[in-house]
């Protein structure tokens, strides 16, 4: 690690360790969330519905971030009056509909194309800055929506009528839009004189997510029997004949939770910039991990246009930075 490390001159040894502690950190957490789509994708095929494993998702990792929370910083648990409308949207707009909305588009898409499209957040959080806050923008901003739109286009198959589902495409696009507004609020959160830490935040996000599906579909009726099963044989191994309560225990635990604290443990060694490139390794470990354990593949021209969005996504991040 020390000859990765030395060849960087003018900075502090020490400065150097850290950073790439951050980028493993980050990583490993881009490594997490990359399997927990092939793991979710798994779970949904057993037939359990989007919405009812967005709810089991949200509520668990709601809980175990609670009890951190009340053990290690009991006084985050205080929301002020201030913050209800933007905890409340966080949750409803930011987690629940970007989780289900994507839980929807691995029913009918590849795991790599449902987190491609959702990718491009970054875009239209670009656009939104420009556009609607009218903030200074580079102009590559329109370089990286066309760049983008290209990519999608290449991915979809557009020439071909679409190769896949309409309903997983626009799912998809939907939990982008989603994870846009999840960016948009949190931005805003950040940019306050007193800004809650991230993971009180997202803990709250997760809890005002749960109660959202609480009230849109009680805990009561949750179809319980559907986890006694098993995952689907024909998935081959590691995903296939497994039980699906296992499955789901590492969805909120391995695949939510501890990916979660890994990225908020990178932040305090990267900088945001760093962090949002080293970020765009997800769909590709992802692409790679649903080859590997669902044999999904894509064809090469489909993997041109998943560059092409990286590569927009990677614009608009720069485009917003002037900021």
């Amino acid at each position: 690690m020390s000859d990765l490390v030395e060849p960087l001159p003018g900075v502090p040894l020490a400065a150097r360790r850290s950073l790439w502690v951050g980028y493993t950190l980050y990583l490993l957490g881009a490594l997490t969330f990359a399997i927990n789509g092939s793991v979710s994708k798994a779970i949904l095929l057993s037939g359990i519905d989007a919405a009812r494993l967005s709810q089991l998702r949200v509520t668990g990792a709601f809980l175990i971030l609670l009890a951190f929370i009340v053990i290690s910083r009991p006084r985050r648990l205080v929301i002020q009056r201030s913050e209800w409308p933007f905890l409340i949207a966080y949750g409803i707009l930011g987690v629940a509909m970007t989780q289900y909305l994507f839980f929807v588009a691995l029913r009918y898409l590849p795991v790599g194309v449902a987190l491609l499209i959702e990718f491009t957040a970054p875009v239209f959080v670009a656009l939104w800055f420009r556009f609607v806050l009218r903030e200074p923008t580079r102009r590559t901003v329109w370089l990286a929506l066309t760049v983008a739109l290209l990519g999608l286009a290449l991915v979809a198959e557009v020439w071909r009528g679409f190769s896949f589902e309409v309903i997983g495409l626009l799912a998809a696009l939907g939990a982008a839009l989603a994870l846009t507004a999840h960016y948009l609020i949190t931005d805003r959160q950040m940019r306050l004189p007193e800004p809650r830490d991230p993971i009180s935040l997202t803990m709250w996000g997760f809890g005002f997510a749960s109660l959202f599906w609480v009230i849109v579909q009680p805990w009561w009726s949750f179809p319980w029997s559907d986890l006694s099963g098993t995952s689907s044989g024909d998935l081959g191994a590691p995903l296939g004949d497994q039980p699906l309560w296992g499955l789901s225990l590492w969805m909120i635990v391995m695949g939510t939770v501890v990916p979660f604290w890994l990225v908020v443990a990178s932040m305090r060694h990267l900088r945001a910039s760093q962090a949002s490139v080293v970020g765009l390794t997800e769909p590709l470990l992802a692409i790679l991990i649903a080859w590997l354990v669902l044999s999904e593949s894509l064809a090469v021209v489909q993997l041109v246009g998943g560059a092409l969005i990286l590569t927009g996504v990677v614009l608009a991040e720069r485009s917003r930075q002037q900021r």
